[in-house]
């Protein structure tokens, strides 16, 4: 199965160079890697910028848990297709911060873990991402229909003909394209990633006017310290016209996960030149404020019996109206922690949540909430 997801540049401009470059080349189809892509079907997403929505309301997906690997599985949105709480994405690592060898090495645990969500986008390492996890598909021989691929698409080259999503880049000529895309069995499903709410309802009704397909979801940052998208404007669109959310970044680019409690270490990411805007992030005012919340929040992981970073995955999946969390891993160590999130789950009640909401402080309301 292949969700393909579109990204555009419009006002992507919340961090700077390779990140704010990767977002908006998440969209145009691109020439490169076609061989590797007709291996497996896609659901294609496609990106804007961030926008407002206001109402709020609970969400339920079904969801189910696999007896041998104790994975759990959410339909995304309400589309029929079923996907794993955990994916594993590919950005900056496969074809860039790892190895081959590696990559596969991580593929495997995730599949063998029951992991069916395998997330990767045109733009990543220049294309190597998507023709290293076609070549690992390929050499591991898993069924098929076992497997979810999503792809983003935007910046497919340098030529003005392989960048974009459409000749005009309008949303109707995006919603026309993905559902030829579909048409002709490139891939089963689209969506979106970082379009603004408003931008998600036009590409819905364009759709519905026109006799064409609408996207199925959402991609979003989510984590900690990024929650007023998925929280207040993501569960409005649920409701209405069935966008579910596939969040990304759930350890926030590594800030969550306490190695930077002490400063920058010379073996992280932050500490890497094109990561600068990391670095900077972590050391500002803003970014000490985030360390001594995550200080006071290792108590709550201490008391569940879980690491720092495995308490914030659970927390992100206690949002039932997230269909799956895509986890980024550099190491077998690193990816076996994050999976073990599963496990944290069913620990999360509602007297957990509140104590982190307290300690984060950072809650965002709706209109609706402060009505009642």
């Amino acid at each position: 199965m292949q969700v393909s997801i579109a990204c555009t540049e419009h006002n992507l401009k919340s961090r700077n160079g390779e990140e704010r470059l990767i977002s908006k080349q998440n969209a145009a189809a691109p020439n490169v890697v076609n061989a590797a892509r007709a291996k497996f079907r896609t659901v294609a997403i496609i990106a804007r910028s961030l926008g407002t929505f206001t109402p709020q309301h609970h969400i339920s997906l079904k969801e189910s848990t696999a007896k041998q690997t104790g994975m759990k599985y959410r339909n995304l949105g309400k589309s029929g297709l079923r996907v794993s709480c955990l994916g594993l994405g590919t950005w900056v690592t496969f074809g860039g911060q790892i190895s081959d060898e590696v990559a596969e090495q991580l593929m495997t645990i995730a599949y063998e873990s029951g992991v069916n969500l395998f997330d990767t986008a045109e733009v990543y390492a220049a294309g190597k991402a998507e023709v290293i996890l076609g070549n690992i598909l390929k050499k591991k021989g898993w069924r098929r229909s076992s497997l979810v691929i999503t792809t983003k698409l935007y910046w497919g080259g340098k030529a003005e003909t392989e960048r974009g999503l459409s000749r005009k880049h309008i949303i109707e000529e995006i919603v026309r394209a993905m559902t030829h895309v579909i048409n002709q069995g490139m891939a089963m499903y689209w969506g979106t990633s970082r379009w603004s709410a408003m931008e998600i309802m036009e590409a819905y009704s364009v759709a519905r006017q026109f006799n064409l397909i609408p996207p199925v979801c959402e991609q979003a940052e989510y984590h900690l310290f990024q929650r007023e998208k998925v929280e207040v404007q993501l569960p409005e669109l649920y409701h209405k016209i069935g966008v579910g959310a596939m969040t990304w970044s759930p350890l926030a680019c590594g800030i969550i996960s306490g190695k930077y409690g002490n400063g920058v270490p010379e073996s992280s990411r932050a500490a890497l030149k094109c990561y600068q805007w990391l670095k900077e992030k972590i050391i500002s005012e803003e970014g000490r404020k985030q360390q001594t919340k995550l200080k006071d929040l290792s108590p709550i992981a201490e008391r569940l019996g879980c690491t720092l970073p495995q308490l914030a995955v659970a927390w992100c999946l206690r949002n039932e109206g997230v269909s799956s969390v895509l986890l980024g891993s550099s190491n077998p160590e690193q990816l076996i922690e994050n999976l073990g999130a599963i496990q944290v789950l069913p620990k999360m009640t509602s007297h957990i949540v509140n104590e982190i909401d307290n300690i984060l402080g950072n809650k965002p309301y709706s209109k609706k909430d402060y009505r009642s």
